[in-house]
């Protein structure tokens, strides 16, 4: 009877866990500017997101794999991580294909607009667009998105 009950508990706490990891509204942010970073991360945190940066290639497959983020967020014109070809490993991936990303460039750069859409961008917007209006374009790509 103890161990039924023991096992009931162990039960209901991962069932608890997975409920608290399932709720968890996490977001994976490609952005190796850290004045950047900060206000994304600032922004987004007073909207009950939990925010994890990804730096380097590396770190969008192990954060993306490890978190199952609910969003990702790119910028596009990071000259030190390859937005390109951070987008063809997540969409590479079954279990990351389907989550949303919001993408954003130089409102210039048309060539790049396409490319990120062909590759699967959920929405692109340009630099300036995204700064403005942060909050509601993630809300918005993570209600659409899926």
């Amino acid at each position: 009877m103890i161990k039924t009950n023991q096992t009931n508990q162990t039960n209901e706490t991962n069932q608890m866990n997975q409920m608290n990891q399932t709720d968890q509204k996490t977001i994976l942010v490609g952005v190796t500017d850290i004045f950047f970073y900060t206000k994304v991360r600032d922004a987004l945190m007073s909207k009950g997101y939990r925010i994890e940066r990804a730096r380097t290639q590396q770190d969008i497959a192990e954060k993306a794999s490890a978190t199952i983020p609910s969003a990702f967020i790119l910028n596009m014109n990071d000259e030190t991580l390859n937005a390109f070809q951070a987008l063809e490993t997540l969409k590479a991936d079954a279990g990351l294909k389907t989550i949303p990303i919001l993408a954003f460039a130089n409102h210039e750069e048309v060539d790049t607009f396409n490319r990120a859409r062909a590759l699967g961008v959920t929405k692109i917007v340009s630099r300036n667009e995204f700064s403005a209006r942060l909050k509601d374009l993630v809300e918005e790509v993570m209600l659409n998105g899926k």
